[in-house]
C-alpha cells in the first residue's frame, strides 16, 4: 500500500481517537501521518492466500492472525498496516486497536512501498523482542528475515518451487500456494 505524508503533525492521542473515524487508514510516526491507499488486487490476492493458508495452523496455536486493517504499536509514537500479522502473546487476544507483540510480520511489496517496508518499516519492526520473522513479498520471490543472537538478523530467499518454512509458527507452504490465482500481468 502507497503511504502519502498528510501535513499536519499530532500527538499519540490525538491520532488514536481522529484515525478510526476516517475513511482511509493513516499509519502514524513520531506526530506525522501517512494515508495508505489499497494496493493492487494481485497484492491483495497474495496476501489473501497466505492468510487462507496459515489460519487453521495459526488457530491450533492459539494466537492471533490479522491482515491490513489491523495496526501494529511499534513504539509509543509509531502505529503501522502490515499486510499480515500473527501474534501469539495473550496480551494481544483481546486487543481493540493495535497488535503489540508480533511474532510475524509479512509485507507485500509494491512499487510505491517496496522503499519503506524494506528500509523505515524493517528497522522500526526489529525494536520489536517479540518479532521472530520479517517477511516481504514480490513477484518474483519470498525474503525472510529471522531474528538470531543479539541483533542479528538471518536472510533467506525462496523462489520458484520452493517451499517456504516459517520458523516462527512451525509452518510450509509451497511457493505456488501464494501466487495461486494471482494475475500479476505482463
Amino acid at each position: 500500500m502507497i503511504a502519502t505524508p498528510q501535513p499536519q503533525p499530532m500527538t499519540v492521542q490525538d491520532y488514536l481517537t481522529w484515525e478510526p473515524q476516517q475513511e482511509l487508514r493513516y499509519e502514524f510516526v513520531d506526530g506525522d501521518i501517512f494515508a495508505t491507499t489499497g494496493g493492487t488486487l494481485p497484492h491483495n490476492d497474495i496476501a489473501i492466500n497466505l492468510l487462507t493458508a496459515l489460519r487453521p495452523r495459526i488457530r491450533t496455536q492459539g494466537c492471533r492472525i490479522n491482515i491490513a486493517d489491523a495496526k501494529v504499536n511499534v513504539t509509543p509514537s509509531i502505529y503501522r498496516y502490515p499486510d499480515l500479522i500473527v501474534s501469539c502473546d495473550k496480551r494481544d487476544q483481546t486487543a481493540l486497536y493495535a497488535i503489540q507483540y508480533p511474532k510475524l510480520i509479512v509485507e507485500v511489496l509494491s512499487p510505491g512501498t517496496e522503499a519503506i517496508d524494506r528500509g523505515d518499516k524493517f528497522k522500526e519492526y526489529r525494536t520489536l523482542s517479540s518479532l521472530e520473522e520479517y517477511v516481504l513479498i514480490s513477484s518474483a520471490e519470498v525474503e525472510i528475515y529471522r531474528r538470531g543472537e543479539g541483533r542479528l538478523w538471518l536472510y533467506t530467499a525462496y523462489q520458484g518451487e520452493d517451499t517456504i518454512r516459517l520458523e516462527s509458527v512451525d509452518f510450509e507452504l509451497p511457493i505456488a500456494l501464494l501466487y495461486e490465482g494471482v494475475f500479476l500481468g505482463g
